[in-house]
């Protein structure tokens, strides 16, 4: 089984990378399942609902999010209303104040029903807004996994420490077959496969324009950072890239037999547009 796993996703030049790198890769690799974060699909700032089915329909099996994905009003709805696209499991719950959605999901392979992968998202509390605890929270929706027996499961950890990142990956060794880093947008050259089994990388990296500030215009980023005065960020403008991550999964354990970084800086611009 292969996933092919498709970093922050930014704005229009991420968009169109995104539509690129599938149109290249997925036939060509043997992609069964197509994973990406698209908490930053809409001008940076989480992801609307048409943005969400545009790319479901496109091909991608699930939609992760993280600390961006309420941004867009119109998506706390939808998100009730789709096994597709999934929030970190760790925010809050209150029988009165219920988040909207799921930290969880299961698919099936369009080409083979019989293939089935779950995917779990955790949002980490280093630097970030203080959730339950994403370590529990990954546990326990592994468990309910492990109790349906589905033990093809890939975890999306949208975190800003490496070192939580690194921990969560180990902590879970063995029982996940992939826990892949998100949010930094800077893609890392530490992938691997741990001695249980699991895949790895602190952060698989962002899908967006490269002549920029992490997605952002480098003028706002850089004017933000000498003044400490408030500044309004606005996507890069120009050809997008793509980080990605492709991970060779044994669907008879859960156990990844490989792990492949991807990277393209440029692709070639206005080959697919997304509206």
């Amino acid at each position: 089984m292969k996933i092919l796993f498709f970093g922050d996703v930014y704005s229009r030049p991420g968009r169109d990378a995104v539509k690129f790198a599938m149109k290249k890769h997925v036939a060509a690799l043997g992609i069964d399942f197509v994973i990406m974060n698209g908490e930053n699909l809409c001008h940076g700032n989480g992801l609307t609902p048409e943005m969400a089915q545009e790319f479901l329909d496109f091909g991608v099996d699930v939609i992760t999010t993280g600390n961006h994905v309420w941004d867009q009003k119109q998506i706390i709805p939808y998100m009730s209303t789709t096994t597709r696209v999934i929030r970190p499991a760790n925010y809050p719950e209150h029988p009165q104040f219920k988040a909207p959605g799921r930290g969880f999901t299961v698919v099936e392979s369009k080409k083979n029903p019989a293939l089935k992968l779950a995917v779990v998202q955790v949002m980490g509390r280093v630097f970030m807004d203080a959730l339950d605890c994403p370590f529990r929270a990954a546990e326990k929706e592994v468990e309910k996994l492990d109790n349906l027996g589905i033990h093809n499961i890939v975890v999306d950890f949208h975190a800003e420490a490496s070192s939580e990142k690194q921990a969560l990956a180990n902590f879970l060794d063995g029982r996940v077959s992939a826990v892949i880093g998100t949010h930094a947008h800077v893609q890392t050259s530490d992938e691997r496969v741990l001695k249980g089994g699991t895949a790895a990388i602190t952060d698989v990296g962002m899908c967006g324009c490269y002549d920029s500030v992490i997605g952002v215009k480098k003028e706002i980023s850089i004017q933000k950072f000498i003044t400490k005065r408030p500044a309004k960020y606005e996507p890069a403008e120009g050809p997008g890239g793509y980080c990605a991550l492709i991970v060779d999964i044994d669907e008879s354990n859960g156990r990844a037999r490989s792990v492949l970084r991807l990277r393209e800086n440029e692709v070639v611009e206005g080959l697919i547009q997304s509206p």
